[in-house]
């Protein structure tokens, strides 16, 4: 089920009143339903992969009963539940990628072969909900936490619905402990998560979807459009991917707020970041918190030899790529922004820039500003390998942009004018509110003091969705 469906729209506020109105006295009924109703928005997309999701979640939850209880072979039980989630996460999500690449490998080295390929759908949200055992298996092991004995509770942690199919990655340790209390009802926190919800919907229906639009028709016609609209092609889909994941991530943590939970943050304005390792503290925050704690840190981290800093590095990012989905392009992607991320590593100043920009101040500096819109170009280059459909295009099109004319007009520039407009109205927004957790959370001003006005701009908000919404469209972090 997507959020930005007709089906949701009945679906939460239905969940909703049950929840709070029927099984508020109960927080284990209040579970069991939240349970259900996670199955239901899951399988409305393909009820089939629901097994898969019970299986997955009853492995992990016994196994971290093993893990605890064990004495002497904690870390063999450990890297079996490992072992078993990766095996379903790489037979749905890689095999047919690594039985292409053996193909090929072996057909230029003179072998006639032909590698049999699966033609199953990927699981909506696989990478996430397999990240969220292995993170709990780990912390078991670790003595971060102990195992949940009810089987109810630990499923509404890994399933809970609006984290499921794309994130945040949420911790055991954060989330299980506010499922195994009792939650109280608070207004506040839920006209809160209105608000970010509203925001989150904006970003995606407004301005990502009809990113989506032109970026589709430029990355479709890119070996025949002057340079001028592939570069602007390169732009609007940093903004599309942003919009939609974010977007998403906005619509997750204010409908979780809604039934007294809250998530991890995910996005915290990576665009106004002034060099790349504040941007990947910024961007995708569940994810990049998970490799550093479960990856990057056993690896070794930025301890030891120079050798070991640029190879734990590369293996960081690299694998990033390779969880977003299986095609050499995110490897690439991966690659690149380690290239982007090294120098700062080396020189000892990737942490340099972790107070907020222009704190305390309506503008940003020249100096500022010409970080932020460096450290955007960076991004809108590595974009272009995520967005492209192998590398040989992304390569091409890349070239071309360099070496193409800059005096043809460009085609497809979007809804001329209004779709630059809602960008840069969104980045004002953002950029006004950037001291707090999302743009909506505190509407204030001499303007905003008065209800009526405070109204107003929210039915403005909900009036673009509804009038200049496209079509119905897929989050992107939906196949990953």
């Amino acid at each position: 089920m997507l959020f930005n469906s007709i089906e949701f729209l009945f679906f939460l506020p239905v969940v909703f009143l049950i929840y709070w109105f029927v099984l508020k006295n109960s927080v284990k009924a209040q579970n069991i339903f939240i349970l259900a109703a996670s199955y239901l928005f899951y399988g409305w997309w393909d009820w089939r992969f629901v097994f898969l999701l019970m299986l997955s979640t009853f492995i992990d939850y016994y196994f971290g009963l093993v893990i605890h209880n064990s004495q002497s072979r904690k870390k063999f039980f450990l890297w079996l539940s490992i072992f078993n989630n990766l095996i379903i996460l790489c037979f749905f999500k890689y095999y047919n990628f690594f039985a292409d690449s053996a193909g090929v490998l072996l057909s230029s080295m003179g072998f006639k072969v032909h590698p049999y390929i699966l033609d199953i759908a990927l699981p909506v949200g696989i990478s996430f909900y397999t990240f969220h055992g292995i993170s709990y298996v780990i912390d078991i092991y670790r003595g971060n936490t102990i195992p949940t004995k009810n089987f109810v509770n630990y499923a509404a942690f890994v399933c809970f619905f609006p984290l499921l199919v794309a994130g945040p990655i949420e911790r055991a340790t954060h989330l299980l402990p506010q499922i195994e209390t009792n939650r109280i009802f608070s207004y506040e926190k839920a006209v809160d998560g209105l608000r970010q919800m509203l925001w989150g919907f904006f970003k995606k229906v407004v301005v990502a979807d009809n990113c989506a639009i032109y970026v589709n028709q430029i990355f479709d016609n890119y070996e025949t459009l002057p340079a001028t609209t592939l570069l602007i092609g390169g732009i609007y889909f940093a903004f599309q991917i942003y919009c939609d994941f974010s977007g998403y991530s906005d619509i997750a943590l204010g409908c979780a707020r809604l039934f007294g939970f809250e998530l991890l943050r995910n996005f915290a304005y990576p665009y106004f970041s002034r060099d790349i390792a504040e941007f990947w503290r910024r961007w995708h925050i569940s994810l990049t918190t998970w490799f550093r704690d479960y990856l990057y840190i056993p690896l070794g981290g930025s301890r030891g030899s120079v050798f070991i800093v640029i190879r734990n590095t590369f293996i960081i990012f690299i694998v990033s790529g390779f969880w977003h989905g299986a095609n050499w392009t995110f490897i690439a992607w991966g690659f690149l922004n380690a290239l982007y991320f090294l120098p700062l590593m080396l020189r000892g100043s990737n942490r340099k820039n972790v107070d907020l920009i222009a704190k305390g101040r309506t503008l940003p500096t020249l100096r500022e500003l010409t970080q932020m819109l460096a450290t955007f170009a960076l991004s809108v280059f590595a974009w272009i390998f995520f967005r492209a459909s192998s590398i040989a295009e992304a390569l091409i099109y890349l070239k071309r942009i360099f070496t193409t004319s800059w005096l043809s007009a460009p085609k497809y520039t979007g809804i001329e004018i209004l779709l630059p407009l809602l960008i840069a109205s969104m980045l004002v927004i953002e950029w006004l509110n950037r001291e707090k957790q999302h743009a909506l959370q505190d509407i204030s001003g001499p303007l905003f003091k008065h209800k009526f006005f405070r109204w107003s701009y929210y039915c403005i908000l909900a009036w673009l969705i509804i009038w200049v919404g496209a079509q119905q469209q897929n989050f992107i972090y939906f196949q990953f």
